[in-house]
């Protein structure tokens, strides 16, 4: 069969190659077409565009961009046309994944969401395309399920995907050891959220000397970009080690996003952090319907890590709070045993196995 998906991020590149990985052992004639990064390329897919040249973040930036995004729409929906796949997989990346999902079902082709938009956050009238454009969600949260039915619409909870990641992790060093504990540092993966939130965890890390600070270089950018930012000011900078990094560290500074439940899963006290320009962000607090932007909170629905956002993220309230994480024993232990709730809450293991059983059963019936 041909499979055709379409990812935008890091995030989704990662997840997409491992359900590739799935359907190759349940398909071996299976052909993948996609549009995603050097994961799902190493697992036979062939990129018609790189999630690098997609990457957009914030409502000023999308309008200053918005001719390439149709652009880029046309070219999706005319490659689709072309290659008659047997099934469409969007994978997150709603704002452009939502307008292909009516453009593919108005083709008479199958439309299968992997990782659930978060629709239960942004915009909640989506729902409606999902309904009507959309023949199978999967879901990766365990209260999106309860959200769907709430609009009729049966969509499936398979488990989280980041599960699989940590199980599978073998234990290795991002760097090697001096002594010091590690302050993991993860300001994101686009270039706008980096120029925003890499400057003021530099300062942050002036003011404990004791530890060392070492950020998780994102996929798709340079260390030349990273230098250009940092100013002159050091601090190492490890790529393609984020697992090794989070597991070796003993705190983290980590924007808001996948990141932030992946640290939890490694067991890692966190403190959470975000920026983006201001004209964005009172956008979205407008049209925001949580309370809470970090993964771990939301699943919960309370606080569970620490959360600073826009004007809340200064250096000194960065500064209280991973001095709450490093050196306060009972916080840090309270934060830890939050986590497991997390973890048993999600499901265990299986989830991309679950999710490709249920793609080729319904692309069969």
């Amino acid at each position: 069969m041909k499979y055709y998906l379409v990812a935008g991020e890091a995030s989704g590149d990662l997840h997409a190659a491992n359900l590739l990985r799935e359907l190759k052992t349940r398909d071996p004639n299976a052909e993948f077409r996609a549009w995603g990064g050097d994961l799902m390329e190493a697992e036979g897919a062939t990129i018609v565009k790189h999630y690098r040249e997609l990457a957009i973040m914030g409502f000023i930036e999308v309008v200053m961009k918005i001719r390439t995004i149709f652009k880029n729409i046309s070219f999706c929906k005319e490659d689709i046309a072309q290659w008659k796949p047997d099934v469409v997989i969007l994978v997150d990346y709603p704002g452009f994944n939502l307008r292909i999902a009516k453009i593919v079902h108005e083709l008479g082709i199958p439309v299968l969401y992997y990782i659930s938009p978060t629709i239960w956050a942004w915009n909640r009238k989506r729902v409606y395309k999902i309904i009507k454009y959309v023949d199978r969600v999967f879901c990766i949260l365990p209260f999106e399920k309860a959200f769907y039915a709430k609009y009729g619409y049966n969509a499936d909870f398979t488990g989280h995907p980041l599960l699989d990641e940590v199980a599978k992790y073998q234990d290795s060093k991002a760097v090697e050891e001096d002594g010091r504990k590690i302050i993991a540092v993860l300001p994101g993966s686009r270039k706008q959220e980096l120029k925003m939130i890499l400057p003021p965890m530099l300062e942050v890390a002036k003011n404990f000397p004791q530890y060392r600070f070492v950020i998780g270089g994102a996929p798709g950018q340079t260390l030349e970009f990273y230098q250009k930012i940092m100013n002159g000011n050091e601090m190492e900078i490890v790529f393609g080690k984020t697992y090794q990094l989070l597991n070796q560290s003993y705190a983290g500074l980590i924007k808001s996003g996948t990141s932030t439940l992946e640290a939890a899963f490694f067991k890692l006290p966190q403190v959470v952090c975000y920026k983006a320009s201001s004209i964005s962000y009172y956008v979205a607090r407008y049209i925001s319907n949580v309370k809470y932007i970090s993964l771990p909170n939301v699943i919960m629905d309370e606080v569970i890590v620490t959360e600073l956002i826009q004007d809340d993220m200064s250096v000194e309230k960065m500064t209280l709070e991973l001095k709450k994480i490093t050196e306060d024993e009972n916080f840090r232990s309270k934060m830890l045993a939050n986590y497991k709730r997390i973890f048993d809450l999600l499901g265990g293991e299986g989830a991309t196995a679950k999710i490709a059983d249920l793609i080729i059963e319904h692309i069969r019936k």
